[in-house]
């Protein structure tokens, strides 16, 4: 089933909330922009493509709400939309990537309030539906990476639930599998949300995958000792000089390279930033309460100075490979 979808019937977006899991599955309606907006800002909908998935989608439901009569003026709800929606997330490149693609989609080829809204939902699915295609590539062409009996660790979640469906750096695990290779999985719990815990440990017991639950802190002791073979993560945006991606990315590409273990990075090719650098780009810092509880159970003072960066950036010299849809880029990374 696909994390998120458009329901024709209500005209409606229905995804997964992802921040029930694991203790409850469960999926909801977005109705609005509004509410999509809550969706993608806490996190009920997460993961560069499934966001983007979302904002596509998101240009689609303003587009079959709106009560405008004329063409223009459906065109400039739909835009406002779109500008709401784009500002949910700042760094995760395939959000605007996709409301930018539906948007231009709109203009070329909508005349009528109607073909306004047919050709939004058009794209919005064909987007959805290239992902899933998309995800596979990656998997087939990141198994080639992988023997039999590796220990992988991953970060973070960039499974199907970042995605519509298969994954990126556990789809290349799905993949790898399904061609016969026995392969262990070492997940990261990925504080201060958990996803690795919750939504990476979840989706891997869910498909019988063997998965080691550990805290980051407890990465470069395996790596050390030789119980780490290879690190694949995904990425919420690739520019030129670095990937973007959940943070305490960084410190992990750090610890691969003084353990001389290859550093994968798995990601369709909407990630990749060509026009920006590193410091063009703006880092979400999300609540800091995120930090001073959990469930409403009191971590911190109330008081403490809180920094919670979302991302982090990691040096394309500290990548080994970027595996693509189209294929696996090496160094010298020439994005």
């Amino acid at each position: 089933m696909r994390t998120i979808e458009w329901n024709s019937e209500k005209k409606t977006i229905q995804m997964v909330d992802q921040t029930l899991l694991p203790q409850e599955y469960r999926r909801i309606e977005c109705t609005t922009i509004e509410s999509l907006c809550h969706a993608i800002r806490t996190l009920k909908v997460r993961g560069a493509p499934a966001i983007g998935v979302a904002g596509g989608y998101g240009i689609a439901l303003a587009a079959h709400t709106s009560r405008s009569e004329t063409p223009e003026e459906v065109l400039q709800e739909v835009e406002s939309a779109a500008k709401k929606i784009n500002n949910t997330r700042p760094t995760a490149i395939n959000l605007s990537w996709a409301i930018n693609r539906v948007m231009r989609a709109i203009r070329e080829k909508s005349r009528t309030k109607e073909e306004i809204a047919e050709t939004a939902l058009e794209e919005a699915e064909k987007i959805a539906d290239e992902d899933i295609r998309t995800n596979k590539k990656i998997g087939e062409h990141g198994a080639t990476l992988l023997q039999n009996g590796d220990r992988v660790l991953t970060h973070c979640n960039a499974g199907r639930l970042a995605c519509v469906d298969w994954g990126t750096a556990l789809g290349v695990i799905r993949s790898a599998i399904k061609n016969g290779k026995e392969i262990q999985v070492v997940a990261c719990e990925t504080r201060p949300l958990n996803q690795g815990s919750r939504l990476t440990a979840w989706e891997l017991t869910q498909d019988k995958i063997p998965v080691t639950l550990i805290t980051e802190s407890a990465a470069g002791h395996l790596m050390r000792h030789g119980k780490i073979d290879k690190i694949i993560v995904g990425a919420d945006r690739i520019t030129k000089d670095a990937v973007f991606n959940k943070i305490g990315t960084y410190t992990h590409s750090v610890l691969a390279k003084e353990h001389n273990i290859p550093f994968y990075v798995a990601a369709p090719t909407s990630t990749i930033d060509r026009d920006h650098h590193e410091e063009e780009i703006t880092l979400e810092e999300r609540d800091p309460d995120e930090l001073r509880y959990i469930k409403n159970i009191q971590l911190a003072p109330d008081n403490v100075p809180v920094h919670n960066p979302a991302f982090d950036a990691t040096p394309i010299e500290n990548i080994t490979a970027i595996i693509t849809e189209r294929g696996i880029l090496h160094p010298p990374l020439s994005l």
